[in-house]
């Protein structure tokens, strides 16, 4: 599949907002019958290089396309972190998709354990504590290289405090990306 393609679906989704176009979505399918199959996407958002939002799913729980157009929608304008998208911020943005892989729990004793199985760059990890997660994708490790760092801030995300968390042993996942960009 012309991964162009999902770009376009995603800028499309959020256009959608402002213009009411229709996605022809059964048209996709029939050229792209893949979009059918369950996928898990984060849709990030950069305005001038910085976020504007990021939103995903960690699970293929529904058909890729009907993935990323939520998620390329609620990066747009639902990410807490952010104002909703202008109509007028369009022609400042840039729209990165990450396809998810499965993740999978890693198992470790300790964290110089976890530090030797996580693959920075690579991985993206979920970190999971007491009902509390969050997520870093890969893309992450690029802006915070140091490991401690890392999982400093991927606690502060989850909600947890910081010191002492990995002590607490958290569970984690790690999944990788591909980027289309």
């Amino acid at each position: 599949m012309d991964r162009y393609i999902l770009l376009k679906i995603a800028k499309d989704a959020i256009l959608s907002e402002f213009d009411k176009r229709i996605i022809d979505r059964e048209n996709l399918i029939k050229r792209y019958p893949e979009l059918l199959r369950r996928g898990a996407v984060f849709v990030t958002i950069k305005e001038r290089e910085s976020l504007r939002g990021c939103i995903g799913s960690l699970i293929a729980y529904r058909p890729l396309i009907d993935d990323l157009i939520e998620n390329a929608k609620s990066s747009a304008f639902n990410d807490p972190r952010f104002p909703p998208l202008k109509r007028e911020d369009i022609d400042n943005i840039t729209i990165e998709i990450s396809l998810l892989s499965p993740y999978k729990r890693v198992e470790y004793r300790d964290k110089d354990d976890l530090k030797g199985k996580i693959r920075p760059k690579v991985d993206g990890v979920v970190l999971k504590l007491n009902g509390y997660q969050a997520t870093f994708l890969p893309q992450v490790w690029e802006e915070i290289e140091d490991f401690e760092l890392f999982f400093s801030y991927l606690c502060q995300k989850a909600g947890i405090n910081p010191e002492g968390c990995l002590e607490a042993h958290p569970q984690i996942y790690t999944y990788q990306v591909e980027k289309v960009e």
